[in-house]
């Protein structure tokens, strides 16, 4: 006999019947949240160890920036870049000041900003460095995530995010990444920049070897190439410092920040950079109706202060550390490597015995939410307000799965998991 369906089962149904189906989220349909933890339209609470991709760093339904967005959409939210606000030069002043950069041009989703950089490189490949019309080249890395537009997944070296979008825009490189003899040698007398993550997200929460930034800094130097830093995900805290740059004493020419820009109320993004690279741009060379409106900029400015005021950069840092300590400390043949800084993590499990993607739906049934990538990995992006007594009770719920999987059969796990649920929830 047939269970009767549940209310989740009937939004999910309803959702898959009018969404387009370019997501395969975990079967949880959620209601509410507040700080690091979510509730699903049952009532059922949930640790959120993934905080959206690094867009709440501050938590669900922060006080201060829901006050802020409820504050400035009272007075006047959109009103284009056709006029001058008073919250948009409060906004840049902050965010450059941090960034040590000089200039920035806001807007909206973390790939808007990546195009607005790469328009920018190769204006000023072009105006600056003297390249030849039409020839300007921009390196990237292998395994580079940096958004989903046409020319984005152009030069991604995933095949799935590349299938059936052809043809391609031409003007990229590749190099491996943290290899710096790979990427001398993928610069040539036409390359204007080398757009890079610090971390790659996407690809697993890959760190590269200590100072490799340093010297793809020096190198650029001495190419007379930009040196742009995707710092999307890795920025604003999450790696326990500003932005990951700072952890090799770093200077960008360009640096793209976004989602936790927006305190995980609304999309922001900016590129931001040295006068040199920002001054290619002049009136009617590049726009956005909604970036920099006053919404978001109020918003994205109390986003800046309350990791300032909070001391989330330093949080960060400590609770990071201790992440990293105790998931390295979890004893399971499952996991080959656990990688990562600050409060961003990657647990790489041999796929020969398990799937992450059986592991995250697994850990959902036990009341904690993360998600996987490319099938082997697991990641931990808390918010960064999270409780030291709610990430251990996270973890200790990972390792719990782990071991479950290592040491029950495959078809009866699945019947004892709920139990498992019931019980990591009474603990």
């Amino acid at each position: 006999m047939n269970a009767k369906p549940t209310r989740a089962d009937t939004f999910i149904e309803r959702e898959a019947r009018v969404a387009a189906r370019n997501y395969a989220p975990l079967p949880v349909v959620l209601a509410g949240g507040r700080g690091e933890w979510l509730t699903d339209i049952e009532g059922r609470r949930y640790l959120d160890l993934m905080s959206a991709y690094s867009a709440v760093s501050h938590g669900h339904a922060h006080p201060r920036l829901v006050a802020a967005l409820c504050e400035q959409a009272q007075k006047v939210a959109v009103t284009s870049r056709a006029y001058h606000t008073d919250a948009l030069a409060p906004f840049l002043e902050k965010l450059t000041q941090l960034a040590g950069l000089d200039r920035a041009l806001p807007a909206n989703g973390g790939a808007e900003s990546v195009e607005t950089a790469i328009k920018a490189a190769r204006r000023w490949g072009y105006r600056v460095k003297g390249i030849a019309p039409d020839r300007a080249e921009i390196v990237v890395a292998r395994g580079n995530f940096h958004g989903r537009s046409t020319t984005i997944v152009g030069f991604s070296t995933e095949e799935a995010y590349r299938d059936g979008f052809g043809p391609f825009a031409p003007g990229f490189a590749h190099f491996d990444f943290g290899d710096v003899g790979s990427l001398a040698t993928a610069i040539s007398e036409n390359t204007c920049a080398v757009l890079i993550e610090p971390i790659q997200g996407e690809a697993g929460i890959v760190v590269p070897p200590p100072g490799f930034l340093q010297a793809a800094r020096r190198l650029c130097d001495q190419r007379r190439v930009l040196l742009i830093v995707d710092e999307i995900q890795s920025g604003l805290a999450r790696t326990g410092r500003w932005f990951a740059f700072q952890h090799e004493g770093i200077r960008p020419d360009g640096l793209i920040v976004g989602k936790a820009l927006g305190g995980g109320l609304l999309p922001v993004s900016a590129l931001v950079g040295t006068a040199e690279l920002m001054d290619v741009f002049e009136p009617g060379s590049h726009g956005s109706t909604f970036g920099g409106n006053p919404l978001a900029a109020r918003v994205a400015l109390e986003a800046l202060r309350v990791i300032e005021d909070e001391g989330l950069v330093e949080r960060s840092a400590a609770l990071g550390a201790h992440l990293l300590g105790q998931l390295r400390a979890i004893d399971s043949p499952l996991v080959r490597e656990v990688r990562g800084l600050g409060l961003w993590a990657g647990v790489d499990l041999d796929p020969s015995r398990v799937s992450a993607r059986e592991v995250a739906l697994r850990l959902a049934q036990a009341g904690v939410l993360t998600k996987d990538t490319h099938g082997t990995v697991i990641r931990f992006a808390p918010p960064l307000t999270i409780e030291r007594a709610a990430l251990d009770w996270g973890i200790d719920v990972f390792a719990r799965v782990l071991r479950g999987l290592r040491t029950r059969p495959r078809a009866r796990a699945s019947l004892l998991i709920e139990d498992d649920a019931a019980e990591l929830r009474a603990a």
